[in-house]
């Protein structure tokens, strides 16, 4: 496959296709599988900054009970960056990894602020884990915080954790700013690595029947390609850092497409839970095949190709009105 050679964060991969964070990334047995089925890199399944709070608060409240606690153990865990707290799991599958694949391993915190749980993405890359991808939103619902406060929390945590590690970051974000090109290069302004567009959110839908509110669309559909593919195509070139599509990769094609707007990289989950992890062999085969049709000898060759900055209708890009596009459609009768 030396053909789709690449690389991404600095980090050389085999294929741009990369094992998004997902549940399928969890287990050391399904990060193998990805690996034998070409995976460029994996990102692990994403820790919560929720879940490294309490494991020290449920620590520190065990401490308490069993009546050894003292107030050099409070500022033990005020002042932590060794491994003495839990997540012991997500350590040794990261350390599992390492032993045991070749291709790059990304740790994944999913992350709403910049306080306790700082501390950790040391311990993370004391572990061995070749990067680490911030996954980051603030649902903007307080009503007593402004917009520049929101976004000052991003900017916020992205300097606390890279004054704490040395591998590569990634800001994986949603699309949801007032101003998104803008934030997208504050974020390049702050030192990252890369940035992945989009995260993929729990949508809440309504059962009508049951009364209650569920789960909507859980997997990413074809169509939900042309949000990320926009704003890949928008800001290709235009940045330092890499960038990375998340969101509506379902085959080989949509990641020929996100490449061609310019993207370094492509992560993938909810097509491997409805193909299998195997499919990621069709993926690299379709676009190898692809490459060699177009006569393309590398990645390289053609990314970006179409991008905002190299299209001959750049203003496609800027285009959100359908203008003519309905008219092609038949009246109703």
């Amino acid at each position: 496959m030396n053909k789709l050679h690449t690389t991404y964060l600095g980090l050389k991969i085999n294929s741009p296709i990369i094992a998004a964070s997902s549940g399928l990334t969890e287990s050391l047995d399904h990060l193998k599988s990805f690996e034998d089925a070409g995976a460029g890199a994996v990102v692990l399944k994403s820790l919560f900054e929720e879940e490294i709070i309490r494991e020290v608060e449920s620590d520190i409240k065990k401490a308490a009970y069993d009546r050894f606690i003292y107030p050099e153990t409070l500022e033990y865990y005020d002042n932590l960056e060794t491994g003495g707290i839990s997540s012991e799991n997500y350590l040794k599958l990261i350390t599992d990894a390492k032993a045991a694949l070749k291709i790059p391993v990304i740790a994944s915190i999913n992350c709403v602020s910049s306080k306790e749980w700082t501390y950790f993405p040391r311990i993370i890359e004391r572990a061995g884990a070749d990067a680490l991808e911030l996954n980051l939103f603030i649902l903007p619902t307080d009503l007593n915080r402004t917009a520049e406060e929101n976004e000052s929390i991003y900017f916020d945590i992205i300097r606390e954790v890279k004054s704490k590690i040395n591998i590569p970051i990634a800001v994986k974000i949603s699309p949801y700013f007032s101003n998104l090109a803008q934030i997208l290069k504050k974020i390049d302004e702050n030192g990252v690595k890369g940035i992945v567009l989009f995260n993929k959110f729990f949508n809440p839908d309504i059962d009508i029947n049951e009364l209650k509110v569920t789960n909507g669309y859980v997997l990413s559909q074809s169509s939900d390609i042309s949000l990320s593919l926009r704003w890949i195509a928008i800001m290709a070139n235009r940045l330092n850092c890499d960038l990375a599509a998340s969101t509506g990769i379902t085959d080989g094609k949509s990641a020929i497409k996100q490449l061609l707007a310019g993207a370094q990289a492509v992560q993938a989950a909810s097509v491997f839970y409805r193909n299998g992890i195997e499919y990621l062999k069709t993926i690299n085969k379709d676009i190898e095949n692809w490459m060699n049709e177009k006569k393309f000898t590398s990645i390289d060759d053609f990314r970006g190709i179409l991008s905002q900055e190299k299209s001959n209708d750049p203003a496609a890009y800027e285009r959100v009105q359908f203008m003519k596009y309905f008219r092609a459609y038949p009246n109703l009768k």
